[in-house]
């Protein structure tokens, strides 16, 4: 059973990844992007050995969040290449043995699966994963799962020559990993969709209808989080604001969890998000320095303007993935005391 209360005012918690060892991956070859296809040669470990390896890489991020004093969990994502390759390219339908490559304007190259059958989860693919989180600590849990939208918007379609019923299609292979995570104790369920930014219009037509698709039949607390990307790979000035998010209003996700610390969001925007709860991104992920907790406290404060306390989850801006591992310790030390601070002044110990 775990130990916090769903109840507790501001909890913290964390979007989802936490650095993985130089021991465990190539952290040159990670720097390079973020890889839609699946990456093995990311892996330092020997396959025959690389479970063992991966099951004591996540047992490191479980302790430091634990010590560091966040109340909502993950595994770290430890396992995982990145937050959406491994899901997505283990469904039937999807082709990664052959991949796509694609084009950015500036030149930059990157392979993607492609569809070539009919989407269908055939077994699951992060229950396991879960279940070593679960025996392994006392605190509640969350899993993270790539959203239905963001898995469209990262492939490139030869069968379906329609791009709702293909997102719809991933929909529904996320929701069956979903109940099966949610049979298997998971105390906090989220989906990642920070590609309804890239393509507003098709988010407008059917993210909200493809979420809810994922989401249906889940009854523990969901998140929906959306974001600008990871700070170490996308360079520059990010935006203030988000173009699709006053739309996850309409969602039957219970929690929306956004960027704000690094790319200093006019927090006004959640007056759009009334009833649900709000996951704040108070830790700026964009550098390597340390917040006080007072820092923290201070961002936290702003939310408290827009959000009652009762709604507001604080959190890192993004996964912590690709932070030094002792940067993104200190970053969480933060968090939960700056978290404490905002409570004391409240009255709430």
């Amino acid at each position: 059973m775990a130990t916090n209360s769903t109840s507790k005012i501001l909890p913290t918690t964390v979007v989802g990844s936490y650095p993985q060892p130089a021991w465990l991956v190539d952290h040159a070859l990670l720097a390079q992007g973020v890889p839609r296809t699946r990456l093995r040669e990311l892996w330092r470990i020997a396959p025959e050995q690389l479970q063992s390896a991966q099951d004591d890489a996540t047992l490191l991020a479980i302790r430091d969040m634990e010590r560091a004093g966040i109340d909502i969990i993950t595994d770290g994502e430890i396992r995982r290449e990145s937050y959406s390759n491994r899901f997505a390219n283990s469904l039937d339908g999807v082709d990664d043995q052959n991949p796509a490559v694609i084009r950015s304007s500036n030149g930059l190259e990157t392979s993607i699966p492609r569809v070539v059958g009919k989407i269908e989860r055939a077994h699951s693919v992060e229950v396991d994963d879960f279940k070593f989180l679960k025996k392994n600590t006392e605190r509640l849990t969350k899993v993270t799962l790539p959203g239905p939208f963001t898995m469209g918007q990262q492939a490139k379609d030869e069968y379906y020559h329609d791009e709702e019923a293909m997102v719809m299609d991933f929909a529904a292979a996320v929701n069956a990993e979903a109940l099966a995570l949610q049979a298997a104790g998971a105390d906090f369920i989220q989906l990642d969709e920070p590609w309804l930014r890239h393509d507003p219009d098709a988010a407008k037509r059917y993210a909200v209808k493809a979420i809810n698709r994922a989401l249906q039949g889940i009854s523990v607390p969901t998140v929906v989080h959306l974001c600008f990307g990871y700070a170490a790979v996308v360079k520059g000035q990010k935006p203030t604001g988000y173009s699709f998010l006053p739309g996850l209003g309409d969602s039957i996700a219970t929690q929306i969890s956004i960027e704000a610390a690094q790319p200093k969001l006019d927090l006004g925007v959640l007056a759009d998000l009334a009833g649900k709860k709000i996951m704040l991104g108070v830790l700026d992920l964009g550098n390597q320095q340390i917040e006080t907790a007072e820092q923290v406290a201070s961002r936290i404060r702003a939310g408290l303007k827009y959000v009652k306390a009762e709604q507001l989850i604080p959190a890192p801006d993004c996964g912590m993935k690709y932070l030094p591992r002792e940067v993104a310790f200190g970053k969480l030390c933060a968090l939960s005391q700056g978290a404490q601070l905002v409570r004391a002044e409240l009255g709430i110990l």
